[in-house]
């Protein structure tokens, strides 16, 4: 069974559990080339194999396998989530239901500020004084919106009408079944340091179970795709100078030299400040990250599995 039904905490009142899983490294390699039978393969071969295939952007072999998880998420960020159209969905429904009493709560050193360089991210922490001052009226107004919901249930007004002026902080909970190669991507675009951490510890957690079921996948993912970079054509031609000019200045204190001629050639190319920015960005070394699950707590509460 292994990590199959260990359900995850993720967020104040969030869980994400793995139900069921089909295929293997093993059985993707075998979808890419069935020519072969069962067991003829090193594991050697099959890591080769796979490697080139995320490598060159085959897709399809990765479509075989598929994973299906139980997650309970609040309802702004599975508005981000359900974006992920690729995925088979069943929700919660609280038309048939009544509401899950259970809301997502913002610690008061967790609030955090607009930032001042992306639009649509956020930036440092807000001081603890206001951030209490928010909590408490963060958690009165949970319990207020619970009370207005409650009264027009026991008042008999249908649960489909009732549940409006829920806030998007009230968790919902889905079953969520996504093939291999279209989880890899959500994972590729949520678990980047510019997606929001909310939805990031969520996608953080499924690295880690993509880890765990297809370590040979994972890896060529995680080098191939999560911590590659995409060099467009520009960008070669200014690396291309920027490497001549290494041979040119190559002392440690001649970088500032090199970077200033760098960045007044790809302006005269046509690049824009943004993109020189980018492009310094993707000749950085990657800042290594871990998704392992010994790091993710279980989740303690009830379960409607």
């Amino acid at each position: 069974m292994g990590i199959i039904n260990k359900y995850f905490a993720v967020g104040s009142d969030g869980f994400i559990a793995l139900k069921d899983v089909m295929g293997s490294d093993e059985s993707i390699e075998q979808a890419a080339r069935i020519s072969y039978g069962k067991g003829t393969r090193k594991r050697s071969e099959t890591r080769g194999l796979l490697r080139y295939l995320k490598r060159n952007l085959h897709t399809s072999p990765f479509e075989q396998a598929e994973l299906q998880f139980h997650i309970r998420v609040p309802m702004h960020i599975w508005r981000q989530w359900i974006r992920h159209r690729t995925a088979n969905v069943n929700e919660y429904s609280t038309r048939y239901s009544e509401a899950i009493d259970a809301r997502e709560t913002t610690d008061p050193d967790k609030w955090r500020l607009q930032s001042t360089t992306n639009k649509q991210g956020s930036g440092e922490y807000l001081d603890l004084k206001t951030g209490v001052q928010l909590s408490g009226v963060e958690d009165a107004l949970h319990k207020w919106s619970m009370e207005v919901y409650q009264e027009r249930i026991d008042a008999g007004v249908a649960r489909e009408q009732a549940r409006k002026d829920l806030p998007l902080s009230t968790y919902t909970e889905a079953f969520w079944k996504c093939d291999l190669h279209n989880l890899m991507h959500f994972c590729s675009l949520r678990c980047d340091s510019h997606a929001q951490l909310e939805i990031r510890e969520y996608a953080n957690v499924i690295a880690g179970i993509i880890k765990e079921q297809f370590p040979l996948s994972y890896e060529a993912w995680y080098d191939y795709q999560f911590q590659a970079v995409n060099f467009t054509r520009l960008d070669r031609i200014v690396l291309n100078h920027y490497i001549k000019l290494c041979g040119e200045y190559n002392g440690p204190h001649d970088y500032i030299i090199r970077k200033d001629l760098t960045d007044q050639y790809a302006k005269s190319i046509g690049m824009s400040s943004r993109e020189i920015s980018e492009f310094w960005q993707k000749i950085t070394p990657p800042e290594e990250v871990s998704f392992n699950l010994e790091d993710a707590k279980l989740y303690g509460g009830p379960v409607n599995a």
